[in-house]
């Protein structure tokens, strides 16, 4: 809400000041002029034009029987994913063409297509894909082998694998929305062609299944390939590819959003996100409610309970409980794909019914996410966008990674002006506040944004062109945290209309009239949903960072917190203009500076922050000694430790293992072994009494495993949520006959069959503490 100031006067907010509908001008009509967003579009067009075509069509011409022309790259396309990355360059390419003009992006999408429509001639019924099947004796085939046995009902379907082949019907939507992006951005008539063709071959795949089968196949991870067939249904006015998209309705996830139930902890977040955009998609086909109820529900529990304060969600990509972003600010916070997809159906809900709020969000994530996901330098990208304090970012490799946040990176960052400006009736809204040009090819009139926001308030917006009649309506967005602004036309304070977010200036306009918004950037603190104990720092939309360092020197100390009656006046101003601060008195263990977050690029930040008064501070001093004492205590008994997940400590103890992974949660290392593994080691013993200690993340659930002393089993243990946010230790008495006259014994861990070990977190071998009389 926009309080009253003496720079602009109000009109009575009313219903009708906003139109019922908007739509997004099209990207083809918006240029960005200087700025981090468009730094990060020219990062990402070399990057672009560095991939090589023929080398991500590898596998589309091997599997065709046709002569490759290039070496398939390294990481995920080397895996049974290959393919992928294919369709999101297809997306990206066009984005970059609409963005820029760019001419080479439109010439290797023509290329790509005529290729894609050799493979699927040579196929002959439709299909065309890059993707893998891994056999049970290890050897790795066209994935085109799985799909006669899943029309034969045999579907062995694993959350991300099915069949023996990673995520196909994923990797699919990410090719027909390459090819749809191709036909809308750049005119190209043969993408949706194929797409008509290759969706011929899996209506006949689902044509084989029953209800019951069609959900076993759901189950794993699909991406949006209902969104696939609604848009196919939109570009041809086929009914029947509107049928098949509804029947790939997955009941388990998305009932309950219609239902209105949040059931979402526990669940693998970006698997469900395109699912709830294909609804809206739906919705906006159909006009069937259920759609739209679903798609919403989704997106505010979400945004309001299941997010950090940089607007992306999931830790260790899933979901957790709502309200529980405190118990889970790890180094695996804000997989970039979560957010990626979430921009994506924030704008569908905004085209429904412009709200500011929605926009809020976008900015906030847009802002703090997304832009902080590229490397400018280097063009490269984020898998996680950590929010741990002291951990780094982690970035891809050019050719050898290729994981899903790469290719999502590479479609977010050829569109920064994709929902700057968008337009419903005879009204402009502006959205975002980036530098940039537009045409309102409605209104005949071209707009040009000035600014240095977020780093200071002031957005100008000046009629450029103006060839209509000039009667028209702009919406300025002022964001929910804004306590106030002014807005003023041609240096004049002016009549707006106010509500949903928006300040509302309907007038005859003429050609160079500038309208100017000013908004105060105040520092404040953001508490995180459920936990007042736990803030963040921001600036406007910016959220801010501690700097703890360069990326390259390791960060080993407490996560700092903030201390005081008033924190917000701790903080002095370094460089306004840049919005940096230094922490006065209020750091512990020491002042800090500040700035944005998504700037630090190659430094170390902390985020969030516990809160204390002093009197909380020094208890919280207290309890600290007192588990530092307990742990002195436990050194002193301990005979032996195991390091679980690292190289040399994993070696020391001789440690042997099968179907086993090394993890690292919350600057932890440990290692799991799924079903069928095991890991073994060696660990030193001496007589008497002794207990073996293991830590584990008191979240993981439905586990159940074993742990062998000398291939003696001494207990049994179950995970099953018992400790939610923490770490947690057991301890397990070892049998003085299997330590008798040794000097070491082999500890194993083996999962029950259909269960994961651990992950085990460290492993101790200790004295009983002695009880004295």
């Amino acid at each position: 809400m926009i309080a009253s100031t003496p720079a602009v006067a109000r009109a009575a907010t009313t219903a009708t000041a906003l139109p019922a509908k908007a739509k997004a001008l099209p990207l083809g009509d918006i240029r960005l002029l200087p700025s981090h967003f468009l730094d990060a579009v020219e990062a990402n067009r070399g990057y672009l034009m560095s991939l090589e075509p023929d080398r991500l069509l590898h596998n589309y011409h091997k599997f065709a029987g046709l002569q490759t022309k290039g070496a398939i790259y390294g990481g995920w396309e080397s895996d049974t994913i290959a393919g992928e990355a294919l369709g999101h360059y297809l997306s990206a390419l066009a984005l970059l063409h609409a963005q820029t003009g760019d001419a080479e992006s439109r010439q290797r999408i023509d290329y790509i297509i005529d290729e894609l429509a050799r493979c699927q001639t040579a196929h002959g019924d439709g299909y065309v894909a890059g993707f893998m099947r891994k056999r049970k004796d290890g050897t790795v085939v066209d994935g085109k082998e799985i799909f006669p046995e899943i029309m034969r009902g045999e579907i062995r379907s694993a959350g991300f694998d099915l069949n023996g082949c990673w995520v196909p019907f994923y990797n699919w939507h990410k090719l027909f929305a390459g090819l749809m992006d191709a036909q809308a951005l750049t005119g190209n008539r043969k993408a949706v062609p194929i797409a008509v063709a290759l969706g011929g071959y899996v209506e006949k795949v689902f044509a084989a299944l029953d209800d019951a089968q069609t959900q076993t196949v759901l189950d794993c991870e699909h991406g949006g390939i209902n969104e696939s067939f609604a848009e196919l249904y939109a570009r041809t006015n086929d009914k029947r590819w509107l049928a098949l998209s509804e029947r790939l309705y997955h009941h388990k996830v998305l009932d309950p959003m219609v239902a209105k139930r949040d059931e979402l902890a526990n669940i693998h977040a970006n698997t469900q996100v395109p699912k709830l955009i294909g609804l809206a998609r739906l919705y906006e086909l159909t006009g069937n409610p259920e759609r739209a109820i679903a798609a919403r529900f989704f997106w505010e529990r979400v945004t309001g309970h299941h997010s950090y304060v940089i607007g992306g969600n999931a830790d260790r990509e899933y979901f957790f409980g709502p309200d529980r972003i405190a118990d889970h600010i790890t180094e695996q916070t804000c997989e970039s794909c979560n957010t990626y997809n979430m921009l994506k159906l924030t704008r569908h809900l905004f085209a429904w019914a412009p709200e500011g709020a929605l926009f809020d969000y976008y900015e906030r994530a847009h802002l703090n996410h997304i832009l902080a996901h590229q490397n400018p330098k280097t063009g490269m990208f984020t898998y996680m966008m950590p929010l741990m304090s002291g951990t780094k970012r982690e970035w891809s490799d050019p050719f050898d990674s290729f994981w899903c946040c790469v290719c999502s990176g590479m479609e977010s960052h050829a569109k920064h002006g994709d929902s700057i400006w968008w337009e419903g009736d005879d009204t402009l809204f502006v959205n975002l506040f980036i530098p940039s040009r537009a045409e309102w090819k409605a209104q005949r009139a071209s707009f040009e944004i000035q600014t240095r926001y977020p780093y200071e308030g002031r957005v100008d917006l000046k009629v450029a062109t103006l060839k209509g009649s000039g009667r028209f309506a702009v919406a300025l967005r002022i964001p929910g945290w804004a306590k106030q602004s002014a807005i003023q036309v041609n240096g004049k304070p002016v009549t707006a209309i106010t509500g949903n977010g928006y300040a509302v200036v309907r007038r005859r306009w003429k050609a160079g009239d500038v309208v100017t918004l000013d908004l105060p950037l105040d520092l404040r603190l953001e508490a995180t949903p459920g936990n007042d104990g736990v803030v963040a720092v921001l600036r406007g939309p910016m959220v801010l960072a501690a700097d703890l360092g360069a990326a390259e020197t390791p960060f080993d100390a407490a996560a700092p917190a903030l201390v005081g009656s008033d924190i917000v006046a701790g903080f002095q101003p370094v460089a306004l203009t840049e919005a940096t601060y230094r922490s006065q008195g209020i750091g512990r263990p020491g002042d800090m500076s500040f700035g944005p977050f998504y700037r630090n690029y190659e430094r170390r930040s902390a985020v969030y922050f516990r809160r204390f008064t002093d009197a909380e501070w020094a208890k919280a001093e207290v309890a600290y000694a007192a588990e530092q004492a307990r742990l002195k205590d436990l050194a002193a008994r301990s005979v032996d430790v195991m390091h679980l997940g690292e190289m040399q400590p994993e070696r020391d103890h001789a440690l042997t293992s099968d179907i086993s992974y090394p993890v690292v949660y919350r600057g932890r290392n440990g290692r799991d072994a799924r079903t069928g593994g095991f890991f073994e080691f060696t660990m030193k013993v001496k007589p008497g009494p002794l207990m073996l200690q293991a830590t584990y993340w008191g979240e993981e659930r439905k586990r159940l495993f074993h742990i062998l002393v000398d291939g003696k089993r001494v207990a049994s243990q179950t995970l099953n949520a018992e400790k939610p946010g923490e770490f947690f230790d057991v301890e397990y008495a070892i049998p003085d006959a299997l330590t008798k006259g040794k000097k070491q014994v082999k500890i194993r861990f083996e999962p029950e069959p259909g269960n994961t070990a651990g992950p085990v977190f460290g492993v101790t071998i200790f004295t009983p503490k002695t009880t004295k009389a």
